[in-house]
């Protein structure tokens, strides 16, 4: 069982790694995008809450994810926990410390998908191509302008994350740019070091 962070800009893959997790070692991901469109149709309090700020058109509050990750902690996972999307924050990072430590959980790895940002632009004109040719619906923000602001952002907020892991001992770095398979590998030889 391993708890990992899985920390990149958009783009780099984290999605994608995060499913193959899941299916070869039974390990749960916390993506929090998929975590706050479940909660706005589960019916919970925590739901209603969610839906009503979502409504307003408002940003999520870090004390409702925080609340959404507790709840999903709660109910454990054989295989571990892949934070996708979460920390985003330093605030975030520190908060998701304290809840773990609270489960008596441990973070094992913070896997950093490094990738260099052309590329990333790259990738996802290529990604918003391949869907229009295969008659599938592009992602709103699979264009170079939408993309270039997601970039600015996880740098102004997110890549801080990188020292923050480095300082503790916990980061590992991965070339994001590889083939998929490859990057499954090296992140499967950080989850395997005793």
């Amino acid at each position: 069982m391993a708890n990992i962070i899985l920390l990149g800009p958009p783009g780099a893959g984290k999605g994608t790694q995060a499913k193959r997790l899941v299916d070869s070692r039974g390990m749960v991901q916390l993506s929090t995008g998929d975590m706050l469109r479940a909660a706005k149709t589960s019916g919970t309090e925590m739901g209603r809450r969610v839906a009503e700020v979502m409504e307003r058109g408002a940003l999520v509050t870090d004390e409702i994810v925080i609340g959404l990750i507790d709840e999903q902690l709660t109910k454990g996972a054989a295989g571990g926990f892949i934070f996708d999307g979460f920390p985003r924050t330093l605030k975030q990072a520190d908060a998701l410390a304290d809840l773990l430590a609270k489960k008596g959980l441990a973070l094992d790895a913070v896997i950093e998908l490094s990738v260099d940002d052309a590329a990333l632009v790259g990738r996802i004109v290529k990604r918003a191509e391949e869907a229009r040719l295969n008659g599938e619906p592009v992602r709103r923000d699979d264009t170079p302008e939408v993309f270039e602001v997601r970039l600015r952002e996880y740098y102004k907020n997110t890549a801080p994350l990188i020292g923050y892991y480095y300082a503790k001992g916990a980061l590992r770095s991965v070339d994001g740019l590889a083939e998929m398979d490859s990057v499954a590998d090296a992140v499967s030889k950080i989850l395997d070091k005793p």
